[in-house]
C-alpha cells in the first residue's frame, strides 16, 4: 500500500490526464469522479513498483481506460439514459468545436488521437499501452485524423 505522500503526489501530477480520459470515454462528469476515485485507490493499493514515471503514468492511463470501459459494460450503464450529457462538461470543453469532434469519434480512433496529440506519446508507446500492434496504431491514427478533417470541414491541405 503506497503513502498518502506518494498518492498526492500521483494525484498532482496525473490529475488531469485521468480526468480527460474519463471525459473522453463517459462523457459524463459524475462518471468521471466516480472512476478517478477508483483509478486512484487502485493505485494506493497496488504493489506495482513503477521503473519511472512514464511507467507510472501508462499504468494509470490503463488502469483508467479499463475502469471506464469496465463501467460501459456495466448491466447498470446498458440499461440507462443520462439525463445531462454534454451540459455537465466543463464550460471550456463544451465549447471546443475539436474537443466534440474528437468525442464524436468511434472509441478506438478516440484512444488513439488523445494519446498521440494530448499526451504526447508517440505510435510505439500508444502500442504498448493499449496492447495493440504499432501498425494498427498508424492506421487508427490516420483514419481518426481523415474522420476529424471530415468533421471539421477541412478540405485536405492543413487548414
Amino acid at each position: 500500500m503506497r503513502s498518502e505522500a506518494e498518492l498526492t503526489r500521483a494525484m498532482e501530477m496525473h490529475a488531469d490526464t485521468v480526468k480527460r480520459i474519463c471525459v473522453l470515454y463517459l462523457k459524463n462528469h459524475a462518471d468521471t469522479e466516480d472512476i478517478f476515485q477508483t483509478v486512484f485507490l487502485k493505485y494506493t493499493l497496488s504493489p506495482t513498483a513503477f521503473e519511472s514515471p512514464e511507467h507510472e503514468k501508462a499504468w494509470l492511463i490503463r488502469v483508467t481506460i479499463n475502469a471506464c470501459k469496465d463501467l460501459l459494460r456495466s448491466f447498470f450503464r446498458r440499461r440507462t439514459v443520462p439525463l445531462q450529457e454534454a451540459a455537465e462538461l466543463p464550460v471550456e470543453e463544451a465549447h471546443s468545436e475539436v474537443l466534440e469532434a474528437v468525442l464524436a469519434l468511434p472509441e478506438s480512433y478516440r484512444s488513439v488521437i488523445y494519446l498521440h496529440y494530448y499526451e504526447q506519446y508517440t505510435a510505439p508507446q500508444i502500442a504498448d499501452i493499449l496492447g495493440k500492434n504499432t501498425n494498427t496504431v498508424y492506421t487508427l491514427l490516420t483514419r481518426g485524423r481523415d474522420r476529424l478533417r471530415d468533421a471539421l470541414g477541412g478540405d485536405g491541405d492543413g487548414t
